[in-house]
């Protein structure tokens, strides 16, 4: 007993014990007030605050780190950045055709309307909002245009697409910085129709080619055969003077080669033997010289009525 009595708890001065005490409550202070009475917005990011007495703030958080009420208030924190988004629609043309649409979509929320859009929309008002009004102005916008038209004018189609998704996005406190449409393609029976008609197209254009050119054909025919005819005109017309003037050359030369043989037989004989001119077959030779001596007078006359004799 004696020994047990000897071991007793060593006296711990009570300034101690409130300090410790003290730095135990400061901790746990700190730790509730970081986790539970402070909160961060990141950089691109706003939030909101809703309270449970007095309902959502009208007020918007910055950047930084802001104070709250445990319990009493919940920060709700919404990124405002521009975010991508691609929606994809099957929707019909004027010409009853299918078209599948990517639309890319550049979205951001009104940071002011902030408190607005999460009492109508929620946090994921992307979600809700985006899907359905880009299926809607879709194909109200397809609906007007035929499929050529689509791939035609596709600028045209994308920015009145844009306009009235940006009218439709206001709404909802919505900006869209940017409607691009990114892919458009039909369907595989369109694609054939259109090769198969593009084809046929050609077709006819190679016809038409080959029509046209026999028409140029037969019209340079046309003008040989005449340029033809004109000359057989004309060789008919000029062929009797050609031949008979040729024969009577003939004829001529005959003559004087005849008359020049007998000519030269009689020279070489001993006999001496006195004929006509026409039984030397002269005539022509005496009508060649005859018309020699005609031209030779005809040009002495121009000479003198040239100097006036």
């Amino acid at each position: 007993m004696n020994s047990l009595n000897k071991l007793r708890p060593p006296n711990i001065p009570g300034s101690f014990l409130l300090t410790a005490a003290g730095g135990i409550a400061l901790t746990v202070g700190g730790y509730v007030v970081v986790n539970h009475c402070m909160y961060n917005v990141e950089g691109g990011h706003r939030a909101v605050i809703y309270s449970r007495i007095s309902g959502m703030s009208s007020v918007v958080k910055g950047e930084g780190t802001h104070f709250k009420v445990p319990w009493f208030q919940r920060p709700y924190i919404y990124n405002v950045r521009s975010t991508p988004r691609n929606i994809k629609s099957l929707t019909g043309s004027k010409d009853l055709q299918m078209v599948d649409i990517n639309l890319r979509l550049i979205y951001r929320p009104v940071v002011d309307k902030l408190p607005e859009m999460y009492r109508t929309l929620g946090m994921d008002y992307d979600e809700r909002v985006l899907p359905s009004i880009a299926n809607e102005v879709l194909k109200s916008v397809v609906a007007q245009y035929n499929a050529i038209e689509l791939i035609v004018k596709r600028e045209q189609v994308s920015a009145q697409v844009r306009n009235r998704l940006q009218e439709r996005a206001k709404d909802f406190f919505m900006v869209l910085d940017d409607v691009s449409i990114t892919h458009l393609a039909f369907s595989p029976q369109f694609t054939t129709a259109v090769e198969a008609k593009q084809v046929a197209q050609q077709d006819a254009e190679r016809s038409k080619w080959i029509v046209e050119k026999a028409i140029e054909e037969r019209k340079v025919l046309s003008l040989q055969l005449k340029e033809k005819l004109k000359l057989l005109n004309l060789s008919q017309r000029l062929l009797p003077t050609i031949l008979i003037e040729g024969f009577s050359g003939f004829v001529e030369l005959r003559e004087i080669q005849y008359a020049k043989d007998v000519a030269e037989t009689i020279a070489n004989s001993n006999f001496k033997v006195y004929l006509s001119s026409d039984v030397l077959l002269m005539s022509g030779l005496a009508r060649a010289l005859s018309q020699q001596q005609a031209n030779k007078l005809q040009s002495g006359k121009s000479y003198l009525s040239v100097f006036g004799m």
